[in-house]
């Protein structure tokens, strides 16, 4: 029996061997029985809930591997033949489940105050610094005792989680390393997502913030990321990576310093300037102190990462086994696409397409909304191309018949998205469930907590069980419908005109102001928002002015 169920099922022979010798006390005895009963039974709800919340967890890790051995029941479906399967095998299909779930959740690290602990390392002080100097950094590699805790801290204290994070390393690395070097950025930059979410592309921070580099709606929406109810581009590691190399390229511009740059992606470029303002000068060691407390340690943890990382050897640091596919295939996509249809038709499990694919958390494409990149494995290709012509209708009416029906609809061609005239809004209510934080809330609905707070008239984060909350706005239609992707090709020339020193452009659905500003050479997202005066939200129908550059 569970411990947890014994405990309960003895408090409920206490509470009856305390009802048994009640009849006939006095008043002033029952009362104060009364007053020890609520007590007990208050502890008994508490052990209730701990209970039903410990099975709850339970039962989704169940659920969810279940589910990924029910899709490899068949031997042939991972692309195995009877002779190749082996239980080693089929491990290795869920390492990276296993893999993602432990780099995020893995406590080790995680109890040190580190603006008051002090490490000692047998490794002298000597060794480190040559070791660092041996890294040769683009990006400075400072040497102090708050460097030297984090150093300590990534390459002794957690070995657990570092060997995970060194596997996952193997896989993801090598995308980050491409992207920044496209950009002319130090390739060391690829540390900070380590630091922001060790390497979890399904990283939700409280906040809200979601995906290995760990955006907010807002800023990934005005780097250009999508977000909507089938994809979330923040947990793409090629979308992800591309928008932050923007965002740390852009800071660079502002602050001409790396330890700079890197801090204000954590806390953001305003705090960085209250911190340059109150220290009076520009040197990330000086305005320290000003910096937020979360934030102070972020530059050092990420030369703790960076030294962890190049001499894990010396430090018997072995990386987990990662099984990623070595070569993916890239195929656009301008149909709706259910996993499911793909499993069903090539055999790759649904599994292993969310870990290559973990931006469409729904498990669909929709491509018809417009063209949408799908990553398979190399030796799937030639299965996914021969059933190319097929797949979309795949049991599409079956597969699809859950999806909602103001986005979707069914033609001969699978389902597709209604694109009527946007002809107003209406509030989406949430009701608050017990569990619920404000900052769940904000990842589930793709907004954030500042924006709840604000629709709600919230003076805190505090919420209630029951409570109604306002999530956000559902676009209402006109009868009208028809494919979006028929009209989805949108040139600055169709939508915008031209007068003066500026240019005027009508946005369009699925715009954002980075997609705009890149239809116009040399204008920034940033430039569009200075010259009238606007934030990043911006709403189908409105006209925006484009300044000429």
């Amino acid at each position: 029996m569970h411990m947890k169920s014994h405990k309960i099922l003895t408090t409920l022979v206490a509470l009856a061997a305390t009802l048994l010798p009640l009849y006939g006390q006095s008043k002033k005895d029952l009362l104060r029985q009364n007053e020890l009963l609520v007590r007990k039974v208050e502890a008994l709800e508490e052990e209730l809930d701990a209970l039903k919340k410990e099975e709850k967890k339970n039962e989704s890790i169940r659920k969810e591997m279940i589910e990924i051995y029910t899709e490899n029941e068949d031997k042939l479906a991972a692309g195995m033949s009877n002779e190749t399967y082996s239980p080693e095998a089929t491990d290795s299909l869920l390492s990276i489940w296993y893999l993602h779930r432990q780099a995020r959740s893995s406590e080790e690290g995680g109890s040190f105050d580190m603006d008051s602990v002090h490490f000692t390392s047998d490794v002298p002080d000597k060794v480190m610094i040559e070791r660092l100097e041996k890294m040769n950094s683009f990006i400075t590699l400072p040497y102090n005792e708050t460097v030297k805790n984090y150093m300590i801290l990534y390459s002794e204290k957690m070995p657990r989680k570092m060997s995970h994070i060194l596997g996952l390393c193997t896989y993801y690395m090598p995308i980050f390393e491409e992207t920044f070097v496209r950009y002319g950025l130090p390739v060391e930059l690829k540390y900070v997502a380590i630091i922001e979410s060790a390497l979890n592309p399904l990283a939700v921070s409280r906040a809200g913030a979601t995906g290995m580099w760990q955006f907010m709606y807002n800023t990934a929406r005005s780097y250009g990321l999508e977000i909507d109810s089938f994809v979330d581009e923040r947990k793409d590691p090629f979308a992800s990576v591309d928008a932050a190399a923007r965002y740390l390229k852009d800071a660079y511009s502002i602050f001409g310093d790396w330890s700079l740059a890197i801090s204000s992606y954590n806390c953001g470029s305003g705090n960085v300037n209250k911190a340059i303002k109150r220290s009076g000068s520009r040197d990330f060691w000086s305005i320290y102190p000003y910096l937020p407390k979360e934030t102070r340690g972020y530059v050092p943890a990420m030369v703790g990462a960076m030294y962890a990382i190049n001499y894990a050897k010396e430090y018997g640091l072995e990386p987990s086994p990662v099984v990623m596919p070595a070569y993916t295939d890239t195929f656009h996509i301008h149909k709706n696409l259910h996993f499911r249809q793909i499993e069903e038709l090539i055999g790759l499990p649904v599994g292993d397409l969310r870990d290559l694919n973990p931006q469409y958390y729904k498990d669909i494409v929709p491509g018809s909304q417009h063209e949408y990149i799908l990553r398979l494995p190399y030796n799937y290709s030639a299965a996914f191309i021969d059933v190319q012509d097929t797949v979309y209708n795949h049991r599409a009416k079956e597969i699809f018949s859950g999806v909602d029906v103001d986005r979707y609809g069914n033609s001969g061609e699978g389902p597709s998205v209604s694109s009527g005239s946007a002809t107003g809004s209406t509030w989406v209510y949430y009701k608050v469930k017990s569990g619920d934080s404000l900052g769940k809330i904000a990842s589930k609905y793709h907004t954030s907590v500042n924006q709840l707070k604000s629709w709600n008239g919230l003076k805190s984060t505090t919420i209630r069980v029951g409570q109604s909350l306002k999530v956000g706005k559902r676009a209402t239609y006109s009868s009208s419908s028809s494919k979006s992707g028929s009209s989805s090709s949108s040139g600055s020339s169709s939508s915008s005109s031209s007068s003066g020193g500026y240019t005027t452009y009508t946005v369009k659905s699925g715009d954002t102001l980075y997609k705009i500003a890149s239809r116009y050479n040399g204008v920034t997202a940033n430039d569009i928002m200075k010259y009238n005066n606007i934030n990043e939200n911006i709403h189908p129908g409105q006209k925006i002015k484009i300044p000429k550059k």
